[in-house]
């Protein structure tokens, strides 16, 4: 299943939040909204014999469009009507905050530190989308895989799945740093981005191999910008299982 991806405002898009990337928003009557909306069902039925909670999307290596695909999917979930979390756990390149034009003083890093004793709804935005909060990284931290990796973090991931009907995670890129293989091992689910034409075979085979060492549930491949019937357009999605 393909789709383009328009990566550019919709004419007459508001300009609040409505920003690069966010298809989902922008042209929620897009073929590529749809297929956003297909990748929600499939990631669904993927887990029709235990209920997703947590949901991580991941990708070999940078500039793959995992946080893209990430915002947009949580997007998706939330005008499902469900509550949805997203979390930017990229403490290496958060990003989360540029797709929804949220601030980023203050976030995850803040939270996991205790910095000054606050609890998670001192640091969660809402966006236009309702139903859908959002946990941005925060400052920049010495110890990204330390932080990821400690008791306060593993309590934090129990804690919002209590909260939420979903949460979903936005990570560092698998090769080259712990980080995302960490929570991998924690979630229900895991979503493989994969830049078509970009990441090269090695690659996947690697990334795959460092999933499988934390026994990770990986339900699907988001093959971004691959490529499509439509010369007038250069980006695609498309969603595969993982055969």
């Amino acid at each position: 299943m393909m789709a383009q991806a328009v990566k550019k405002k919709a004419k007459g898009a508001k300009q609040s939040n409505r920003i690069y990337g966010l298809i989902t928003l922008a042209m929620p009557s897009s073929p590529v909204s749809e297929q956003f909306r297909t990748l929600r069902t499939n990631i669904q039925f993927s887990m029709i014999d235990k209920k997703l909670k947590s949901l991580i999307v991941l990708s070999a290596t940078p500039a793959a469009g995992k946080s893209t695909v990430a915002a947009n999917l949580a997007v998706t979930f939330a005008l499902q009507g469900n509550q949805v979390l997203l979390v930017d756990c990229d403490l290496r390149r958060p990003s989360v905050h540029r797709e929804f034009g949220l601030k980023n003083t203050e976030g995850l890093t803040n939270l996991l530190a205790n910095q000054n004793g606050n609890k998670i709804d001192a640091y969660l935005q809402a966006c236009e989308v309702e139903g859908l909060s959002i946990l941005t990284g925060g400052p920049v931290p010495p110890n990204p895989a330390e932080l990821l990796s400690s008791n306060r973090m593993k309590q934090l991931e129990k804690d919002v799945a209590e909260r939420f009907d979903l949460v979903i995670y936005d990570t560092p890129p698998l090769l080259g740093f712990t980080d995302a293989q960490i929570l991998a091992g924690r979630v229900d689910g895991t979503v493989f981005v994969v830049h078509y034409g970009e990441n090269t075979k090695e690659d996947v085979l690697k990334a795959a191999d460092s999933l499988k060492m934390v026994n990770a549930n990986v339900l699907g491949v988001v093959y971004n910008r691959a490529p499509g019937g439509q010369k007038e357009h250069s980006y695609y999605y498309g969603y595969h299982d993982e055969e």
